[in-house]
């Protein structure tokens, strides 16, 4: 900045000069608080930007490395939107649109069976996912792959994912004989834990098959068909 002076007759020197040298000093603060202000600003929107990301983040996790809560089958029928089996069509990991520091895999599928949600052949979503390896192989969504899925209902941000993680993601496989069984990312442990319990506190009425299927204590792959329907048994709110 240029500051120009005009001396006066008979003014001397120094005055002039202690008075520039006071004027320089009075606009450099002010531009140094401006610069304080402008690097405050800028903090403050980061601080923002990666509360919000949090925020995304903790509702749409990818599927490895987050911490789960465990979730019986009924609980996790509730809280999803739309259940159904289907394949694997394509997978693309990409930004998000919105949300450029936010990594996603967009999966479309063509449906075979709605379990829960609107009737429909083909789906499209769109899961966030911040571990590097799940970035590298697409969130495990392969295509070709035959999966049942209980998916959350999509954010405001356009996301989802299963309900549980890794718990409402079931890979559906086959044997020589085409019978289908059915095994989420935790083998199924724990996944009818409680659920008897609640299903008669709610007065939801179990076949025999399905109470048989929920007794049993361990791990391991399930009757798709047996599934599916211990599954529309479960998810009806009461």
């Amino acid at each position: 900045m240029t500051i120009r002076t005009m001396w006066p007759p008979g003014s001397p020197p120094s005055f002039w000069l202690t008075y520039q040298k006071r004027q320089l000093n009075f606009f450099s603060d002010i531009h140094f608080q401006d610069m304080l202000r402008g690097m405050a600003c800028k903090v403050w929107r980061s601080i923002a930007m990666s509360v919000l990301i949090v925020t995304i983040a903790a509702n749409c996790f990818g599927q490895r490395g987050a911490l789960t809560v465990p979730q019986g089958l009924d609980q996790m029928a509730q809280e999803a939107g739309v259940i159904f089996r289907g394949v694997v069509t394509s997978t693309k990991v990409e930004p998000h649109p919105r949300l450029a520091n936010l990594m996603t895999v967009v999966v479309s599928m063509n449906v075979s069976e709605v379990v829960k949600g609107s009737p429909r052949k083909s789906i499209v979503f769109r899961q966030y996912v911040w571990d590097l390896r799940d970035q590298l192989d697409a969130g495990q969504y392969r295509k070709g792959q035959e999966l049942l899925l209980l998916l959350r209902p999509v954010s405001e941000y356009g996301l989802t994912s299963p309900a549980g993680l890794e718990q409402g993601r079931f890979r559906i496989l086959r044997d020589a004989k085409g019978e289908a069984t059915v095994l989420n990312g935790r083998g199924n442990l724990g996944l009818f834990q409680s659920v008897e319990a609640r299903a008669q506190a709610r007065g939801i009425a179990l076949s025999p098959r399905v109470t048989a299927m929920v007794r049993r204590a361990q791990a391991g792959a399930l009757p798709l068909a047996d599934l599916v329907e211990a599954i529309r048994s479960l998810e009806v709110s009461k």
